[in-house]
């Protein structure tokens, strides 16, 4: 594995090699459960990413609390991390197991999500948080820009989405809650949206109204051609 390429692309070089390698490593690599892998690393992760884009939005918008939350759950969410790591070609670079590899584990959004967390915690302990808050800036830089042009980070998916639903055939989304992780003082929250009992949306969050916001945004982004066809 040559992890230079991997380096030169989030632009930080590790002193310490093995912290990436663990980085990269999903919990299905090898026979021993106990191995070191990713899911620290990733709890870690999420840490750096919520502080480092809370302090963003705090210096850079005047937004009310609300705004802000819903705003950065936009940011961090699964969908979001998993295109800034496609933008790395990360998958390229992820230690899985035959079976994974072989369902698509390389490319799916769950697991580049949370590689890409990894990644964060691992450069905040090779190299301090002033690295780690670069990297996390540098890899949300397209979505922060869109948040400081104004550009469709705090609409209500939900209403846009009932409104299209509505003129494509007259129907309502339904929203369910499909997982729940996390610690207790800070789940995560998996909501699905779904019309006439198929899913048409998906998204995640700290809260089940932001989760719906972007399950909705999901939603609203796959179907809005429908309504236009």
């Amino acid at each position: 594995m040559h992890l230079s390429g991997l380096e030169e692309r989030i632009r930080y070089i590790f002193k310490d090699k093995n912290l990436l390698i663990t980085a990269l490593t999903h919990p299905s690599y090898g026979s021993d459960r106990h191995a070191p892998n990713y899911q620290r690393l990733e709890f870690l992760g999420d840490a750096v990413l919520q502080l480092a884009v809370s302090r963003y939005l705090y210096e850079h918008s005047p937004e009310p609390e609300g705004r802000l939350s819903r705003a950065r759950a936009r940011l961090v969410c699964e969908s979001a991390l998993a295109a800034a790591a496609r933008g790395y070609g990360l998958g390229a670079f992820v230690i899985l197991s035959p079976g994974e590899e072989k369902t698509g584990g390389r490319d799916r959004d769950s697991i580049l999500s949370d590689v890409m967390e990894a990644v964060f915690a691992a450069v905040y302990l090779d190299g301090g948080w002033e690295e780690a808050e670069s990297l996390v800036l540098r890899t949300l830089d397209r979505p922060l820009h869109e948040h400081r042009s104004g550009q469709s980070l705090d609409y209500d998916y939900k209403s846009l989405l009932q409104i299209l639903t509505q003129k494509i055939d007259g129907s309502i989304p339904v929203y369910e809650l499909i997982e729940q992780r996390g610690e207790p003082h800070q789940p995560t929250f998996v909501m699905q949206a779904t019309l006439h009992g198929q899913p048409i949306g998906r998204g995640e969050g700290h809260s089940k109204q932001a989760a719906q916001q972007i399950a909705a945004q999901d939603a609203y982004d796959r179907l809005k051609g429908s309504a236009n066809g």
